[in-house]
């Protein structure tokens, strides 16, 4: 039986506070499924790597690896950067490690539906207009 893991994968910044957000979201899912093995890596700027995240994975004996990318749009690292990572992990691994890469959270109803009624939420109710 395959033991999953999930790696949130964001882009990174020079700025630590950047990350606060994606932070707390890994901090959520930990609270929310706290016997999956789980991994916030970035893409540049900030550590872990995804290389590195992916082998702490591994070593904690997971063998199917959800790999989240936690981009609002689909733009030139997810459709260009984040695929020949997957290759490379999946070459460095084998094929004893199954990768599941999902589409960026940007991409899900539920995110835009979540972006909308934040947003609306913002302006008030039409009633105060």
């Amino acid at each position: 039986m395959a033991k999953d893991g999930l790696l949130l994968f964001a882009h990174g910044a020079r700025d630590p506070l950047w990350a606060r957000p994606f932070e707390e979201v890994a901090r959520r899912i930990a609270a929310g499924r706290p016997a999956m093995p789980r991994v916030l890596a970035y893409l540049e700027f900030m550590q872990p790597a995804i290389e590195d995240a992916a082998d702490q994975l591994v070593r904690q004996g997971c063998s199917r690896i959800h790999v989240v990318p936690m981009f609002l749009g689909a733009g030139g690292h997810v459709r260009r950067d984040i695929p020949p990572l997957i290759e490379r992990l999946r070459e460095r691994h084998g094929t004893a490690v199954e990768w599941i890469l999902h589409p960026p959270l940007g991409d899900q109803d539920r995110v835009m539906q979540a972006l909308c009624d934040t947003t609306l939420g913002l302006l008030g109710s039409e009633e105060q207009q």
